[in-house]
């Protein structure tokens, strides 16, 4: 590893008094380092709108950071989205992250709103249109539920970057080679924009095998034996810490330059990986409001 990585978090927005402490604890012990980016999610089936709006604007406001909001299609007509999009403008907000989003609760697929956009593309068509956002979008490694396969992925990236995204963030893997053939996949195909890998720490094997299966993600059958050897002799997080750390340091061999923590709105191991990998406080924190 001969150089630092360019780094964004990604947060969530909190639903509770409690939620609420552990973002802006998050946010506090993150900013030092001087992310690129940070972005701000919704909740599933869009359903935190409202809080991923004022948590944005909290911690563009209050710590000075780049943000970008997340903007998803689920259930709302094209006119409440881009009602929403230049809501963002107006608070000073120059990012999105335009997803598609995941089906609302209780439904199985996205089904789009009667009035609303219908994919992905044709949202960051009409944000492209605006002149006002520059655009990230989301990334498969390995197949999204919906996909045929990862060459469906691929082109279904292609057609989000020509749409107007000048990036992409992926969903997150646990082996370098998974990145590395979907990036070959996608210069094979004629993706030039940056595709940033997305890191997820794991706080929590148990947890993040439940994720993983969730979002389509291949668990490796040697996480399992590692962790729960881990497990028997209390190294959880030295293990977590170290995996984490070789992953990044293995895609930066690699030529990766950024990369993107999921950080769930826990921040110690993000911040012990980031340091491991030499990245160190260089900013003040502003006073919070």
């Amino acid at each position: 590893m001969t150089k630092t990585p360019n780094i964004s978090f990604e947060f969530f927005p909190p639903q509770t008094l409690d939620a609420s402490f552990r973002l802006w604890e998050t946010v506090q012990m993150l900013a030092p380092l001087n992310p690129d980016f940070v972005s701000v999610t919704y909740g599933a089936g869009g359903t935190t709108r409202k809080l991923t709006h004022e948590a944005v604007g909290a911690i563009a406001n209050n710590y000075g950071l780049n943000v970008a909001a997340h903007l998803t299609c689920v259930d709302a007509t094209r006119a409440e989205t881009m009602e929403i999009a230049e809501s963002y403008a107006a608070a000073g907000v120059t990012e999105i992250v335009a997803l598609r989003g995941d089906a609302p609760k209780g439904s199985e697929r996205f089904t789009a709103h009667d009035d609303g956009f219908t994919s992905s593309v044709e949202l960051i068509e009409a944000l492209a249109a605006t002149g006002k956002f520059k655009l990230r979008v989301g990334a498969y490694p390995e197949p999204h539920p919906d996909a045929a396969d990862t060459l469906a992925d691929v082109r279904w990236l292609k057609r989000k970057i020509d749409a107007g995204a000048s990036s992409a963030m992926t969903q997150f893997f646990f082996e370098a080679e998974t990145f590395l053939r979907f990036r070959d996949a996608c210069v094979k195909e004629g993706i030039i924009a940056p595709i940033i890998p997305g890191i997820l720490p794991i706080q929590s094997w148990d947890g993040t095998r439940k994720f993983a299966a969730r979002c389509g993600t291949q668990i490796p059958a040697w996480l399992d034996d590692a962790f729960a050897s881990a497990k028997r002799d209390g190294r959880e997080e030295l293990l977590a810490t170290a995996l984490c750390t070789e992953l990044c340091d293995t895609l930066m061999s690699e030529g990766v330059d950024d990369l993107h923590f999921y950080t769930l709105n826990k921040p110690h191991l993000t911040r012990q990986v980031c340091h491991a990998l030499g990245v160190s406080p260089q900013i003040a924190l502003q006073n919070v409001a």
